[in-house]
């Protein structure tokens, strides 16, 4: 007897995901999308490090 009301409880689960239809933020999609950052790259605070150890070589741990 309890499987009928579970099944049918999964379908009218199933039913609301497949005819729910939330509202789209065309904004928000559009910058994610687009390649353009949010901010300006002089707000990095790292900014300044990155011309400074460019050239070095990857680091390697040293083994114990």
């Amino acid at each position: 007897m309890g499987r009928g009301r579970q099944k049918a409880k999964q379908t009218k689960v199933a039913r609301k995901l497949k005819y729910y239809t939330p509202d789209t933020d065309y904004r928000a999609l559009e910058r994610e999308l687009s390649n353009a950052p949010d901010e300006p790259a002089e707000d990095d605070p790292y900014a300044q490090y990155i011309d400074q150890f460019e050239d070095e070589e990857e680091w390697q741990p040293q083994p114990r």
